[in-house]
């Protein structure tokens, strides 16, 4: 079997790719309320920074640090996917079983990237942010409720406008 190495830095910075078993189910987006409860309880238990993130139907991605003396992402992210299937069984959400009788929400692993610097930050937020868009669910940023983009506008680091503007149907301008 393969052991993953996971590169725990105290204090650090993380982007996380974290995705749902089957790549066409929405739970996420469907049962948003209770992943955000599941961060909510978690975030009070063992705080974090989330400093950007998307949820889209079948992954997420999210940037975090970790407090100073503090490594711990694998169990904040158990905890995290463990809460959220637990709430949605609790809802009666049809989830599949596997041959051990684990749910089957979640796949195993995820990805994990130690942020190096301000500019590795940047491009991984940007990345974060311009996720909805790259997918094709929606052809603006501003668009994707479930997005720390909205936060980053109230705040005035970014524009509503970021990433550019499309073109409607009739051929007009978006954020004009």
């Amino acid at each position: 079997m393969v052991q993953y190495r996971r590169n725990r830095v105290s204090g650090g910075t993380y982007f996380f790719t974290v995705t749902l078993r089957d790549r066409r189910a929405t739970f996420l987006v469907d049962y948003i309320d209770m992943l955000r409860v599941a961060f909510r309880e978690e975030l009070r238990k063992r705080p974090f920074i989330i400093d950007a993130m998307v949820v889209l139907p079948e992954h997420l991605h999210a940037v975090w640090t970790l407090p100073p003396a503090d490594a711990d992402y694998p169990g904040r992210w158990r905890s995290i996917k463990s809460r959220f299937t637990r709430l949605l069984v609790k809802s009666g959400a049809n989830l599949k079983r596997n041959t051990k009788g684990e749910y089957n929400l979640w796949q195993r692993h995820y990805w994990e990237h130690t942020i190096r610097d301000e500019e590795d930050l940047l491009r991984h937020v940007e990345y974060i942010h311009f996720n909805p868009v790259k997918h094709g669910w929606v052809k603006r940023v501003q668009d994707w409720p479930n997005s720390s983009f909205h936060r980053y506008v109230r705040q005035g680091v970014c524009s509503l406008d970021w990433a550019g503007v499309g073109a409607d149907a009739d051929g007009e301008g978006y954020g004009e």
